[in-house]
């Protein structure tokens, strides 16, 4: 019996001992009041943060109005568009009676009109329904992107008035950003545009010369040819986003080596060094094409032969890509001097190879604005030293993904 109550009372003293430490740790983890109030306004600002970051459309404002209302600390809010058509809102039903929607849509439209902050008090009233509307126009580039309507039961003081402004351009800015964000789609859009229009058209002549040289001489070669140009062509002219895989990428420079191989024949060496752990890897669409392009040009001009040697590795976080070829290079002081636009097999370059340098430059525009100014094109040459274009990427990009491939026609 005593043995029983011995390991009782150790039992007891286990158990204290556990409470007594939770007890300690939920003390380190509970905040303090004013803490818990940062917390809670940080999460809302999130929340209203990530929708809006979309522009402003019906679904995105009925998943903002929400955390709005919460940073309001209102009764009601409401969100228009730049219309003052109401796109959704957020408090008890009871509050968004019919004459206070229509009263919150004309006091939104004025708001537009104004391009200011304006105020509607509700005549009387029981202190449960609304008595104050206010609405601020949400500012972007001084056009209204939108409208901000709060409802009230309170009289506002001069500090929720300015809180109210301040979440309004809260919501402003992230619109902008929005439209940031837009704009910069639209312009890697362009940019992938552009390019597609500068691909060689002497290659798409070329390709199609020697694909009908081989059609009496040898036709199953020039079936192949045919469904490699078909592939070649579907890939560079498909109408997916700005990103693809380094495979797909690799894939497609394959396909146009092998219709350059089919013209120059054993004259072309190409050697290929790839590591499989970046197949995967996600790199601006056509970002390879350009460069591999510019080294036939220009590795096998005035020439017989030539060795082009295309390489990708993983180097830590990031992966190495370069395309190098043994033709006549260029002198490093007009590569330095004019960049990558330098870059050419003349001083006096033709309309052909400023094509190349445009494509060049475009390639060198995109990785920067996809990765950050680390990411742009490196370019090692020399007189009689052939050309070495080098590019580094991240394995992994937060908000970049590769595009679906499209697969080429079943041989």
């Amino acid at each position: 019996m005593s043995g029983e109550l011995v390991a009782i009372g150790v039992l007891g003293t286990a158990l204290a001992v556990v409470l007594f430490v939770i007890v300690l740790r939920t003390r380190r983890m509970v905040s303090t009041p004013h803490e818990r109030a940062v917390h809670q306004t940080l999460a809302a600002a999130a929340a209203a943060a990530h929708p809006l970051r979309g522009g402003l459309t019906g679904e995105s404002a009925a998943e903002a109005v929400g955390p709005l209302r919460a940073l309001t600390a209102t009764e009601g809010v409401a969100l228009f568009d730049a219309d003052g058509a109401l796109l959704a809102r957020d408090g008890d039903p009871d509050i968004w009676t019919a004459p206070v929607v229509r009263d919150a849509t004309a006091l939104a439209r004025e708001a537009l009109d104004a391009q200011r902050r304006t105020m509607f008090d509700a005549p009387g009233g029981s202190p449960d329904f609304v008595r104050t509307l206010i609405a601020a126009p949400l500012l972007t580039d001084d056009i209204s992107a939108g409208v901000l309507v709060v409802a009230t039961v309170r009289q506002p003081g001069p500090g929720q008035i300015g809180a109210l402004t301040e979440v309004a351009n809260y919501a402003a800015t992230q619109l902008e950003l929005a439209e940031l964000d837009a704009s910069r789609a639209r312009l890697d859009r362009a940019e992938v545009l552009a390019l597609r229009a500068q691909i060689d058209p002497h290659f798409i002549y070329n390709a199609l010369g020697t694909i009908a040289s081989f059609v009496r001489t040898d036709p199953a070669r020039a079936r192949e040819l045919i469904l490699d140009f078909a592939d070649f062509t579907r890939y560079s002219f498909r109408a997916a986003g700005q990103y693809t895989a380094l495979a797909d990428e690799l894939r497609n420079i394959d396909r146009y080596l092998t219709l350059e191989r089919a013209r120059f024949g054993v004259g072309l060496d190409v050697r290929l060094h790839v590591d499989p752990e970046v197949l995967g890897v996600v790199v601006p669409f056509l970002a390879l094409q350009p460069i591999v392009e510019n080294a036939v040009r220009h590795g096998l001009a005035g020439r017989k032969e030539g060795t082009i040697t295309i390489t990708a590795r993983g180097s830590g976080t990031d992966c190495e890509i370069s395309v190098e070829d043994d033709g006549v290079g260029m002198d490093p002081e007009l590569l330095r001097s004019g960049a990558i636009d330098a870059l050419s097999g003349s001083d006096a370059p033709s309309s052909e190879s400023e094509g190349a340098h445009v494509g060049l430059t475009n390639v060198d525009q995109r990785l920067r604005s996809a990765f950050g100014n680390d990411y742009g094109l490196i370019v090692d040459t020399g007189l009689g030293a052939g050309t070495k274009v080098s590019m580094r990427v991240p394995k992994f990009a937060a908000g970049i993904r590769a595009d679906p491939a499209q697969e080429g026609r079943p041989r």
